[in-house]
């Protein structure tokens, strides 16, 4: 017994024997900030940008990822503002700000909203 179907061109349109291609997008141009920041980073770290830098985004953001400078360690520690209010807070509390706040500015922030007078 042989399988006929009644439809003869049901299986063939569901599978295509040639695949077609699809287009790659276009780029995104870059915004008017991403250009600013990677002139401005250029001229610091004295490099030059690629050609043709403001007509793809992804491009140009790969650049300034590879250009930009290190974290500084000094960013870990809390802000000046953060260190008079702790103070102050600690002042009226009558107590000390623990040292190790001074070393972290999370720590500080954390310190900060568990003593703050209600």
């Amino acid at each position: 017994m042989s399988y006929q179907p009644s439809l003869p061109d049901l299986f063939e349109a569901a599978m295509p024997h040639v695949q077609t291609e699809m287009p790659l997008a276009e780029p995104v141009p870059a915004t008017q900030k991403q250009v600013d920041y990677a002139k401005s980073l250029a001229e610091k770290t004295k490099s030059k940008l690629p050609v043709g830098f403001a007509a793809d985004r992804a491009r140009l953001s790969r650049w300034i990822d590879a250009h930009k400078p290190a974290p500084s360690a000094f960013n870990e520690y809390p802000s000046s503002k953060q260190v008079g209010f702790a103070e102050r807070i600690a002042r009226k509390r009558r107590t000390e700000v623990p040292p190790e706040c001074f070393r972290d500015r999370t720590l500080m922030s954390r310190w900060i909203d568990s003593n703050m007078p209600r």
